[in-house]
């Protein structure tokens, strides 16, 4: 009774934290309010760039997945765990980064220019484009990896010694991993790059290159026009869940069910395939990690002129993760089935710029709302983080509970025995993962904060901010390498213990 009555508190919760602040929002507004002109257009790029976005992503994810599957290299863990910096890394780092390489003076465009070639624009729609790709392509990466590290060694083992050609690898093993995670990958990207604030805020802008969360932004923080912000907001669900919708009903294909947990080398990964494998390899890396290293050179300097003031944000920005990271994963374990990853979604689609703004409005008859700024961006955190974790978790989750239940039912197990000594040891990896993506995105997160916070509870994304808007560029600089720093080795932290084991 008590397993039942989990999952169905936990999905309240989810739906009342996630419906409850749209719905206040639309009764503080009066109703809904009337479209700008410019709002169609917005909804028209918002589609575009988020479907070729997430597309160009998870078609590039696919070959540079499996050849890190195929290939073992000095260095493979560092290098997979270093892919995932840029999902993690704040937005405006991020970009200070691409700038400094595809910016018109930047390092491509150098080259470029020395070959007589045309030159890449980093701005307008190829920029929000080349930036989403930048951030999401990791996440794909590290998707399909997972789904295939699911594939029990025990098949591998049988297409070996059955002498299977790489074609044949490909149809029996790679492409149905690859039919059942890629459309969820696709579907979480193209959500991620639906609710694209401060990529088209930075890259983008202007009547021609403006997202709905940026309009949604412009009607609240300008206009002051709820009721516009809200029908905005209601569009862009209306979207993300159709959107999983359809990918949960692709997505359904089986998976290989469960193995003895050994981890078998692929025998198809020989020859000319290896300098393939090898090249895709090294073109991800240097697409992800160059600017990741512009920005490390650029910061060191600025380290020392960090104050009181960064390491206290740097302090808040900590515990705001903590609190979201528990919340999240609470959330998920209790919700780690297809209903629960649908319901998840409609978080992610929801504009958290609304949603914060419904839960300040909820709370401020009771407290000054202002200070519970942290709790509520630890919320809307958790909230934000959610469909994440439930897209990697639910694929093992499945298995698991397609290759154990019928053991569970014959024994008898208790919900307890049955978490303890079945389903938290087979989804330690996933849970690990899942746990250090969500830690990060919620120590790097401006989002919330940037509304509502007053000086004496800064995050550290926050405090980046208000150094740069005073021109303290280099302490800046410093203050946002301790926040990539903070990011990523909460991220190496968590996942690699959920990694342990695989040693």
């Amino acid at each position: 009774m008590a397993a039942r009555a989990l999952p169905l508190i936990a999905g309240a919760a989810l739906a009342s934290l996630t419906l409850g602040p749209v719905a206040v929002v639309l009764l503080r507004a009066g109703g809904l309010g009337a479209l700008a002109p410019g709002d169609l257009a917005a909804l028209r790029f918002t589609l575009v760039q988020a479907a070729i976005s997430a597309a160009v992503s998870v078609a590039l994810a696919v070959p540079v997945a499996r050849a890190l599957m195929r290939q073992r290299f000095p260095g493979r863990a560092a290098l997979v765990a270093l892919m995932g910096a840029p999902f993690i890394l704040p937005v405006i780092v991020a970009v200070m980064g691409l700038i400094a390489v595809f910016g018109r003076n930047g390092l491509v465009n150098g080259l470029l220019g020395v070959l007589g070639l045309p030159l890449v624009d980093v701005y307008g729609f190829h920029g929000v484009v080349l930036a989403h790709v930048f951030f999401n392509l990791p996440l794909a990466v590290r998707m399909l990896l997972n789904g295939w590290q699911a594939v029990p060694g025990e098949r591998l083992r049988l297409a070996a010694s059955l002498g299977l050609s790489r074609g044949a690898m490909w149809r029996v093993i790679d492409a149905p991993v690859v039919l059942r995670v890629a459309p969820g990958a696709f579907v979480v990207i193209f959500v991620i790059c639906l609710t694209s604030f401060a990529v088209a805020l930075t890259l983008g802008g202007g009547p021609r290159a403006t997202t709905v969360e940026l309009a949604i932004y412009q009607a609240m923080r300008f206009d002051f026009d709820l009721g516009r912000a809200s029908v905005l907001a209601l569009v862009q669900l209306a979207l993300g869940l159709v959107a999983g919708l359809a990918a949960l009903k692709i997505a359904r294909g089986e998976g290989f069910g469960v193995g003895r947990d050994r981890i078998v080398p692929r025998s198809d990964g020989r020859g000319w395939v290896r300098g393939v494998d090898y090249a895709w390899i090294v073109a991800a890396a240097l697409f992800l990690l160059v600017p990741l290293g512009t920005v490390l050179t650029r910061g060191a300097p600025g380290l020392l002129l960090l104050g009181p003031d960064t390491f206290r944000a740097a302090g808040h920005s900590i515990a705001v993760a903590l609190a979201s990271t528990v919340l999240c994963m609470a959330w998920a374990m209790a919700l780690a089935n297809r209903r629960g990853e649908l319901l998840a979604l409609a978080a992610i689609a929801v504009s958290p710029l609304v949603l914060g703004t419904g839960l300040f409005l909820m709370l401020r008859p009771f407290v000054n709302p202002f200070s519970m700024a942290l709790p509520v961006t630890a919320l809307v955190n958790a909230l934000m983080g959610l469909p994440f974790a439930l897209r990697i978790i639910v694929p093992q989750a499945e298995a698991v509970e397609s290759g154990f239940g019928r053991l569970r039912a014959s024994l008898g197990m208790t919900g307890f025995a049955w978490w303890w000594l079945v389903w938290l040891p087979r989804l330690r990896r996933p849970l690990g993962f899942a746990s250090g993506l969500v830690a990060a995105l919620a120590m790097g997160d401006l989002g919330v904060i940037a509304l509502f916070a007053d000086p004496d509870r800064a995050t550290l994304p926050l405090q980046v901010y208000r150094l740069m808007g005073s021109y303290q560029m280099e302490a800046a600089a410093g203050a946002a390498l301790l926040l990539l720093g903070l990011s990523l080795g909460a991220f190496v932290m968590l996942d690699r213990g959920g990694r342990l084991a695989d040693a």
